[in-house]
């Protein structure tokens, strides 16, 4: 099942990136007026394009990244929560999209920009979503704690 999540976050990711490549001639997109677009910012950076002058860090980061995650969802897959399995299949599968363009292109392709947020992708998303999860887990999973 974890296979599954992480394939198909990079596959949704890919797919929604490879369009807007490919329709980047039309963009900026106004969906919303004044509140989402679709607008292609290519990210050599990291989070909110920080850091631009570093490629190679965020490429080293997120190869580290995933490694360490897929070592640790391996090793501990039987004693781990569903919902931390699945939140850290989601990180991973995001992580390795991002991957994946920062290999492919030298930078991540983001599109999605909700204007008051930096532009983002399917990717960054599911990263987002995974660690909101993962830390709600350890915050409210008594068991977690040891109680």
């Amino acid at each position: 099942m974890l296979i599954i999540i992480i394939l198909s976050i990079i596959i949704l990711d890919q797919i929604t990136k490879y369009i807007a490549l490919s329709y980047s001639y039309r963009l900026p997109l106004e969906i919303w007026q004044g509140a989402f677009a679709i607008n292609l910012v290519r990210n050599s950076g990291g989070s909110f394009g920080l850091l631009k002058k570093y490629p190679l860090f965020f490429l080293l980061m997120t190869i580290a990244a995933i490694c360490i995650i897929s070592v640790y969802l391996y090793k501990r897959r039987e004693r781990l929560p569903l919902i931390f399995r699945i939140s850290l299949s989601m990180v991973l599968g995001g992580a390795s999209g991002n991957l994946i363009d920062r290999i492919r292109y030298g930078y991540v392709v983001d599109f999605l920009d909700f204007k008051v947020w930096p532009v983002f992708n399917v990717a960054d998303s599911c990263i987002t979503i995974g660690i909101t999860i993962l830390a709600c887990g350890m915050i409210f999973n008594k068991k977690m704690e040891g109680h």
